[in-house]
Protein backbone atom coordinates (compact mmCIF):
# COMPACT_ATOMS: atom_id res chain seq x y z
CA UNK A 1 0.00 0.00 0.00
CA UNK A 2 1.55 3.38 -1.11
CA UNK A 3 0.76 6.10 1.95
CA UNK A 4 0.08 9.34 0.02
CA UNK A 5 -0.21 11.44 2.85
CA UNK A 6 -2.65 13.29 5.48
CA UNK A 7 -1.68 14.89 8.39
CA UNK A 8 -2.70 12.83 11.30
CA UNK A 9 -1.96 13.18 15.03
CA UNK A 10 -0.80 11.12 18.01
CA UNK A 11 -1.05 11.27 21.30
CA UNK A 12 1.75 11.11 23.76
CA UNK A 13 0.49 9.05 27.14
CA UNK A 14 2.71 11.17 29.44
CA UNK A 15 1.65 14.57 28.99
CA UNK A 16 -1.56 14.11 26.58
CA UNK A 17 0.28 16.21 24.18
CA UNK A 18 -0.74 15.84 20.15
CA UNK A 19 1.68 15.30 17.96
CA UNK A 20 0.99 15.42 14.09
CA UNK A 21 2.79 13.51 11.07
CA UNK A 22 2.25 12.66 7.82
CA UNK A 23 2.88 9.06 5.91
CA UNK A 24 4.16 9.17 2.84
CA UNK A 25 5.55 6.57 0.11
CA UNK A 26 5.81 2.77 0.61
CA UNK A 27 8.78 0.56 1.61
CA UNK A 28 10.95 0.32 5.09
CA UNK A 29 9.69 3.02 7.51
CA UNK A 30 12.05 5.94 7.67
CA UNK A 31 11.14 8.75 10.77
CA UNK A 32 12.53 12.24 9.16
CA UNK A 33 12.70 14.74 12.23
CA UNK A 34 13.04 18.92 11.98
CA UNK A 35 14.80 21.18 13.33
CA UNK A 36 14.27 24.17 15.46
CA UNK A 37 11.16 26.53 14.28
CA UNK A 38 10.32 24.31 11.31
CA UNK A 39 7.90 21.70 10.32
CA UNK A 40 7.69 18.28 8.45
CA UNK A 41 7.04 20.59 5.54
CA UNK A 42 10.98 21.01 4.58
CA UNK A 43 11.64 17.94 3.76
CA UNK A 44 9.30 18.35 0.34
CA UNK A 45 10.45 21.78 -0.09
CA UNK A 46 14.46 20.69 0.31
CA UNK A 47 13.49 17.72 -1.72
CA UNK A 48 13.77 14.37 0.66
CA UNK A 49 10.24 13.22 0.02
CA UNK A 50 10.59 12.92 -3.81
CA UNK A 51 14.22 11.29 -3.60
CA UNK A 52 12.91 9.04 -0.82
CA UNK A 53 9.18 8.41 -1.37
CA UNK A 54 9.41 4.98 -3.86
CA UNK A 55 11.36 2.65 -1.51
CA UNK A 56 10.63 4.16 1.83
CA UNK A 57 7.82 4.53 4.35
CA UNK A 58 8.45 8.47 5.47
CA UNK A 59 7.13 9.56 8.67
CA UNK A 60 7.23 12.92 8.55
CA UNK A 61 6.77 14.15 11.97
CA UNK A 62 5.89 18.30 14.05
CA UNK A 63 7.65 18.12 16.89
CA UNK A 64 5.72 19.70 19.75
CA UNK A 65 5.59 23.48 20.23
CA UNK A 66 5.78 22.88 15.81
CA UNK A 67 3.67 22.73 12.29
CA UNK A 68 0.42 21.51 13.54
CA UNK A 69 1.29 19.78 16.79
CA UNK A 70 0.46 21.13 20.41
CA UNK A 71 2.40 24.02 21.50
CA UNK A 72 2.25 24.41 25.26
CA UNK A 73 3.95 27.65 26.79
CA UNK A 74 5.63 25.84 29.81
CA UNK A 75 9.30 25.18 29.24
CA UNK A 76 9.18 22.05 31.20
CA UNK A 77 6.75 20.74 28.41
CA UNK A 78 9.97 20.13 26.21
CA UNK A 79 11.97 18.35 28.15
CA UNK A 80 13.78 15.89 25.94
CA UNK A 81 12.39 12.84 27.53
CA UNK A 82 9.28 13.90 26.57
CA UNK A 83 10.00 14.91 22.97
CA UNK A 84 11.64 11.63 22.55
CA UNK A 85 8.39 9.79 23.80
CA UNK A 86 6.52 11.95 21.15
CA UNK A 87 8.37 10.04 18.08
CA UNK A 88 7.40 6.42 19.72
CA UNK A 89 3.57 7.09 20.15
CA UNK A 90 3.48 8.41 16.27
CA UNK A 91 5.53 5.35 15.55
CA UNK A 92 2.88 2.95 17.77
CA UNK A 93 -0.32 5.08 16.62
CA UNK A 94 1.13 4.13 12.90
CA UNK A 95 1.92 0.78 14.30
CA UNK A 96 5.71 0.49 13.32
CA UNK A 97 7.99 -1.84 16.00
CA UNK A 98 10.90 0.09 14.74
CA UNK A 99 11.89 2.38 12.15
CA UNK A 100 15.54 4.27 10.19
CA UNK A 101 15.01 7.67 12.16
CA UNK A 102 16.70 11.10 10.44
CA UNK A 103 16.67 14.28 12.26
CA UNK A 104 18.34 17.76 11.75
CA UNK A 105 19.61 20.01 14.61
CA UNK A 106 16.91 19.73 17.05
CA UNK A 107 16.04 16.69 15.47
CA UNK A 108 19.34 14.54 15.44
CA UNK A 109 18.99 15.88 19.37
CA UNK A 110 15.46 13.90 19.60
CA UNK A 111 16.77 11.24 17.47
CA UNK A 112 19.66 10.84 19.54
CA UNK A 113 17.48 10.88 22.63
CA UNK A 114 15.85 8.30 21.28
CA UNK A 115 18.42 5.92 20.45
CA UNK A 116 19.28 6.26 24.19
CA UNK A 117 16.10 5.39 25.58
CA UNK A 118 14.47 3.26 22.96
CA UNK A 119 16.99 1.57 20.97
CA UNK A 120 14.82 -1.05 20.33
CA UNK A 121 12.72 1.12 18.11
CA UNK A 122 15.42 2.01 15.79
CA UNK A 123 17.08 0.50 12.91
CA UNK A 124 19.61 3.15 12.56
CA UNK A 125 20.41 6.70 13.56
CA UNK A 126 21.16 9.55 11.88
CA UNK A 127 21.89 12.54 12.80
CA UNK A 128 22.25 15.84 11.09
CA UNK A 129 23.74 19.06 12.90
CA UNK A 130 23.54 17.80 16.24
CA UNK A 131 25.19 17.69 19.32
CA UNK A 132 25.08 15.45 22.36
CA UNK A 133 26.52 18.10 24.22
CA UNK A 134 24.42 20.43 27.01
CA UNK A 135 23.31 23.80 24.86
CA UNK A 136 23.51 26.80 26.83
CA UNK A 137 23.64 29.93 25.30
CA UNK A 138 23.44 27.56 22.04
CA UNK A 139 20.39 30.09 20.53
CA UNK A 140 22.08 33.33 21.16
CA UNK A 141 25.48 32.04 19.35
CA UNK A 142 23.20 30.92 16.91
CA UNK A 143 20.52 33.48 16.60
CA UNK A 144 21.72 36.71 18.67
CA UNK A 145 22.21 37.58 22.43
CA UNK A 146 19.04 37.57 24.09
CA UNK A 147 16.69 36.13 20.99
CA UNK A 148 14.33 34.19 23.96
CA UNK A 149 13.70 37.34 25.55
CA UNK A 150 13.33 39.56 22.19
CA UNK A 151 11.14 36.22 21.00
CA UNK A 152 8.87 35.85 24.18
CA UNK A 153 8.57 40.00 24.54
CA UNK A 154 8.52 41.27 21.20
CA UNK A 155 7.53 38.61 19.08
CA UNK A 156 8.22 37.12 15.89
CA UNK A 157 8.60 40.29 13.35
CA UNK A 158 11.34 41.72 16.06
CA UNK A 159 12.98 38.56 15.99
CA UNK A 160 13.69 37.87 12.32
CA UNK A 161 14.50 41.57 12.38
CA UNK A 162 17.31 41.32 15.13
CA UNK A 163 18.41 38.15 13.41
CA UNK A 164 18.74 39.62 9.99
CA UNK A 165 20.62 42.73 10.84
CA UNK A 166 23.39 39.99 12.44
CA UNK A 167 23.58 37.79 9.04
CA UNK A 168 26.22 37.91 6.90
CA UNK A 169 23.05 37.33 3.86
CA UNK A 170 18.71 37.73 4.33
CA UNK A 171 17.12 35.71 5.65
CA UNK A 172 15.30 33.72 2.59
CA UNK A 173 11.65 33.91 2.29
CA UNK A 174 10.81 30.15 2.57
CA UNK A 175 12.79 30.01 6.08
CA UNK A 176 11.35 33.73 6.86
CA UNK A 177 7.80 32.33 6.59
CA UNK A 178 8.60 29.32 8.39
CA UNK A 179 9.75 31.06 11.31
CA UNK A 180 6.54 33.40 11.01
CA UNK A 181 4.23 30.19 10.66
CA UNK A 182 5.57 29.21 15.12
CA UNK A 183 3.61 30.35 17.80
CA UNK A 184 6.05 32.76 19.33
CA UNK A 185 5.76 32.05 22.83
CA UNK A 186 6.27 28.19 22.37
CA UNK A 187 8.90 28.74 20.72
CA UNK A 188 10.38 30.79 23.56
CA UNK A 189 9.29 27.89 26.04
CA UNK A 190 11.08 25.48 24.14
CA UNK A 191 14.64 27.67 23.85
CA UNK A 192 14.27 27.91 27.41
CA UNK A 193 14.27 24.35 28.01
CA UNK A 194 16.63 23.53 25.91
CA UNK A 195 19.46 25.59 27.17
CA UNK A 196 18.76 24.02 30.57
CA UNK A 197 18.89 20.32 28.89
CA UNK A 198 22.36 17.99 30.19
CA UNK A 199 23.22 16.44 27.21
CA UNK A 200 24.26 12.98 27.05
CA UNK A 201 27.16 11.60 28.85
CA UNK A 202 29.92 10.44 26.87
CA UNK A 203 29.31 7.01 28.59
CA UNK A 204 26.25 6.55 27.44
CA UNK A 205 27.62 7.67 24.02
CA UNK A 206 30.01 5.39 23.70
CA UNK A 207 27.06 2.35 25.18
CA UNK A 208 25.07 3.21 21.73
CA UNK A 209 24.78 -0.15 19.51
CA UNK A 210 22.10 1.13 16.60
CA UNK A 211 23.99 1.53 13.26
CA UNK A 212 24.94 5.83 13.57
CA UNK A 213 25.95 8.44 10.35
CA UNK A 214 26.37 11.58 11.46
CA UNK A 215 26.78 14.69 9.11
CA UNK A 216 27.63 18.47 9.40
CA UNK A 217 28.60 20.96 7.01
CA UNK A 218 31.91 22.38 7.01
CA UNK A 219 31.10 26.03 8.05
CA UNK A 220 28.84 24.66 10.77
CA UNK A 221 30.60 26.55 13.32
CA UNK A 222 28.72 25.95 16.11
CA UNK A 223 27.77 21.71 15.39
CA UNK A 224 31.33 20.91 13.28
CA UNK A 225 33.48 20.12 16.54
CA UNK A 226 30.37 18.63 17.76
CA UNK A 227 29.71 16.00 15.38
CA UNK A 228 33.15 14.89 14.97
CA UNK A 229 33.59 14.40 18.57
CA UNK A 230 30.01 12.20 18.85
CA UNK A 231 31.27 10.51 15.92
CA UNK A 232 34.36 9.23 17.63
CA UNK A 233 32.78 8.48 20.74
CA UNK A 234 29.54 6.05 19.19
CA UNK A 235 30.91 2.57 18.67
CA UNK A 236 30.89 2.08 14.88
CA UNK A 237 29.43 5.37 14.02
CA UNK A 238 30.25 6.94 10.56
CA UNK A 239 30.41 10.59 9.62
CA UNK A 240 30.47 12.67 6.66
CA UNK A 241 31.56 16.97 6.41
CA UNK A 242 29.36 18.69 3.48
CA UNK A 243 32.08 21.21 2.11
CA UNK A 244 30.53 24.97 1.66
CA UNK A 245 27.26 24.49 4.07
CA UNK A 246 26.69 25.98 7.23
CA UNK A 247 24.22 25.10 9.77
CA UNK A 248 21.17 26.93 8.05
CA UNK A 249 22.07 25.56 4.54
CA UNK A 250 23.30 21.68 5.07
CA UNK A 251 19.83 20.34 5.64
CA UNK A 252 18.70 22.06 2.36
CA UNK A 253 21.18 20.18 0.60
CA UNK A 254 18.95 17.30 0.06
CA UNK A 255 21.67 15.95 -3.09
CA UNK A 256 24.76 16.46 -0.53
CA UNK A 257 22.70 14.61 2.22
CA UNK A 258 21.16 12.09 0.61
CA UNK A 259 24.15 11.01 -0.99
CA UNK A 260 25.96 9.96 2.12
CA UNK A 261 22.38 8.94 3.67
CA UNK A 262 21.37 6.20 1.13
CA UNK A 263 24.31 4.19 0.69
CA UNK A 264 24.54 4.39 4.56
CA UNK A 265 20.82 2.87 4.84
CA UNK A 266 21.37 0.40 2.27
CA UNK A 267 24.48 -1.36 4.24
CA UNK A 268 22.59 -1.10 7.50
Amino acid sequence: MVHTGRVKHATNPVDGVRVAYETVGDGEPFVLIHGTALSHAIWRGFGYVRALRDRYRLVLVDLRGHGRSDKPHDPASYAMDLMSADIVAVLDEVGLPSAHVLGYSLGGRVALALAVQYPERLESLIIGGGSSLPQAGAFDRLFFPGCIDVLEQDGMDAFLERWNARRSWPIDAGTRAAFKANDAKALAAYMRRSGDEPGVDDEVLRRITVPTLLFVGSKDAERLGDTQRAASLIPGASSVILPGFDHSSAVAASTEVLAAVEPFLASV
